[in-house]
């Protein structure tokens, strides 16, 4: 499968379907030999458009005007062919009038051969012209495909036919235009799957794993059944949309053999399909599929079919005696389209071959790698930051005290930010290392990413040139230090809030936000009562009477009782700090 920097970033379904081919921008070039939309569904007959041309007669280097219309449509296809043989390839091109709406095709390797759409925008009326070439045979007949919506649509609804002078009157009858052979019958199923039978004679995928669709409505669930030379396939999943699984040659979106079963109303559509790079599915022919079934009950859906282990000769399908990586989605669909899965796919650890020995295996909705950069950042700048901020701000007089050579709140400052650093670099690089570059589709967070990396590195390097404590140059040192540290903190927590609902490590439910803004709460707070009690605390010490031995004693009391309260506030977030990290670390290790 191929690699941007998203991957799948893994399996996905991006989605908005429709218009011709699946393509609401019209880049329909797979659709030109058949002109028939990738949707899945049958076209329709008497076709509620219209096709006229200016002229009726035409000569080699002559322009003339093609005027499509009729209700409101989204999507559309034009070619010219030959009378005399329909199915042959397009003759002549095309030039535009109107770029907003129509723009040209490459078919055939014949530079715009075809006119499509541009946009899903409802259109009455495209005009173009047709450039009759200098070897035009003697009759052409004009084609198009009219999407009006997803699943209704016209294929090469037959337009009129222009001949050359001279030439023969036009007696070949009338072409039919074959429709698109129906979908094969589906049953309804009577009971739900069940699970008794997995590594037994079922090859079984499911989430969480051990779970059992006939008593767990949240079961993810993927079973195959060999018998003999085909195979039984079996998918349940909590959805009011779509489910799908695909074969893969790796854990990366592209050139997949993928199969569906989508929701419309209260009945559900299996097709199988192929993906193509990071894009929606390319919706096929359903004929290699026998014996499909479905059911809805209580918000899960479930499907079954059987296909053969091998079909020579049917393309995007993979033979089912070879090991992949398997893959596990759903979303929304509505009216028949589908969008983008809520939720990162469930992808086996390793590659499988579903026909050989039955097993039982469950997966993972983000990978290793992804969970390491998520774990190690939560690490560095929830924890490990955090304290060595207080300490710094709060705890030189409580740990004053000399330790190798440097005093006490220095060292632990110093271990803590390196620490910090070092955890930053680590997990910084995991991404790039999994994606194979930059990731155009992680949206803001890989940008500030970049920003809290610069500032981790650039703080130890800024505190190697730390001036000494009166040199004139130290307050500035302390206010830029300051600065950038506490800029690399607001901007860290804002990447995680960002990267907690990225697909490669999307934590489950909301919780994970009222989580994340409970540690700000939590930190923010910590930091506002240990003001308020450096605040106290300097108020405490009076001069009372001008007596040096009361103010010494006074002093002595009020700093005594004040680092046994810091101590008690440093102990109390340590381990608060350390259950929101569990509660984090927990969330990631069980995706």
């Amino acid at each position: 499968m191929a690699v941007p920097g998203f991957t799948f970033d893994a399996f996905i379904l991006l989605l908005h379907i429709s218009s011709v081919a699946n393509y609401p921008n019209g880049k329909v070039t797979e659709s030109c030999d058949g002109m028939v939309p990738q949707h899945g569904y049958t076209s329709l007959s008497d076709p509620a458009y219209n096709i006229s041309v200016s002229q009726m007669t035409f000569r080699p280097g002559n322009q003339i005007k093609v005027t499509l219309s009729g209700l409101p449509f989204k999507g559309f296809l034009i070619e010219a062919r030959d009378a005399e043989d329909l199915s042959g390839p397009p003759i002549g091109s095309f030039t535009l009038i109107d770029s907003q709406v129509s723009q040209l095709l490459t078919c055939e390797d014949i530079k715009g051969s075809a006119v499509s759409h541009t946009n899903p925008s409802k259109k009455t009326v495209i005009k173009v012209y047709w450039n009759a070439p200098s070897t035009a045979p003697n009759h052409i007949r004009f084609l198009v495909t009219v999407v009006q919506k997803y699943k209704i649509y016209w294929v090469k609804i037959p337009g009129p036919t222009i001949s050359q002078p001279n030439s023969l009157p036009f007696t070949t009858p009338e072409a039919t235009i074959a429709p698109l052979s129906t979908l094969p019958p589906v049953s309804h199923l009577t009971k739900s799957f069940s699970a008794s039978d997995c590594g037994n004679k079922k090859f079984c995928i499911r989430s969480p794993l051990n779970c059992d669709p006939e008593k767990e409505h949240a079961c993810a669930f993927l079973s195959f059944t060999r018998h003999n030379q085909s195979v039984m396939v079996e998918m349940s999943g909590p959805s009011n949309g779509y489910l799908s699984f695909a074969f893969s040659h790796d854990r990366w979106m592209g050139d997949d053999d993928a199969y569906v079963c989508i929701r419309e109303g209260e009945t559900v559509h299996i097709k199988p399909s192929h993906l193509m790079g990071r894009s929606h599915p390319v919706m096929d022919s359903g004929d290699a599929l026998k014996d499909m079934a479905w059911r809805l009950v209580d918000g899960v859906m479930q499907c079954s079919f059987r296909r053969n282990i091998t079909l020579p000769g049917v393309k995007n399908r993979f033979n089912l005696n070879t090991s992949y990586y398997i893959f596990l989605a759903a979303g929304a669909a509505v009216d028949g389209r589908i969008y983008k899965h809520f939720q990162q796919p469930l992808i086996t650890y390793g590659k499988h071959d579903v026909t050989a020995y039955p097993e039982n295996i469950g997966g993972s909705r983000s990978l290793l790698v992804l969970k390491a950069h998520g774990a190690l950042m939560f690490v560095a700048w929830m924890t490990t930051v955090s304290i060595g901020v207080l300490i710094a701000r709060f705890f030189k007089p409580v740990l004053s005290e000399a330790f190798f050579g440097e005093a006490a709140w220095f060292q632990i400052h110093r271990m803590l930010m390196f620490t910090t650093t070092a955890l930053t670099c680590i997990a910084f690089a995991l991404p790039f290392i999994y994606r194979g570059g930059w990731s155009w589709y992680a949206g803001y967070h890989p940008y500030l990413g970049c920003v809290v990396m610069i500032l981790a590195v650039l703080q130890p390097l800024l505190a190697a040139f730390r001036p000494p404590v009166y040199d004139p140059r130290r307050q500035m040192f302390n206010w830029t230090h300051w600065s950038m540290g506490t800029a690399a903190r607001i901007i860290a927590v804002a990447a995680m809030f960002l990267g907690m609902d990225l697909p490669g490590l999307c934590l489950p439910g909301p919780w994970k936000t009222y989580a994340m803004i409970g540690f700000v709460a939590w930190h923010v707070g910590t930091e506002i009562l240990l003001e308020i009690h450096t605040y106290r605390l300097s108020r405490k010490v009076e001069i009372l009477d001008d007596d040096r031995v009361q103010i010494l004693q006074s002093f002595t009391v009020a700093e005594t009782q004040g680092h046994a309260f810091k101590k008690v506030v440093l102990a109390v977030y340590v381990c608060g700090n350390v259950t929101f990290l569990i509660i984090f670390l927990s969330a990631i290790n069980h995706l």
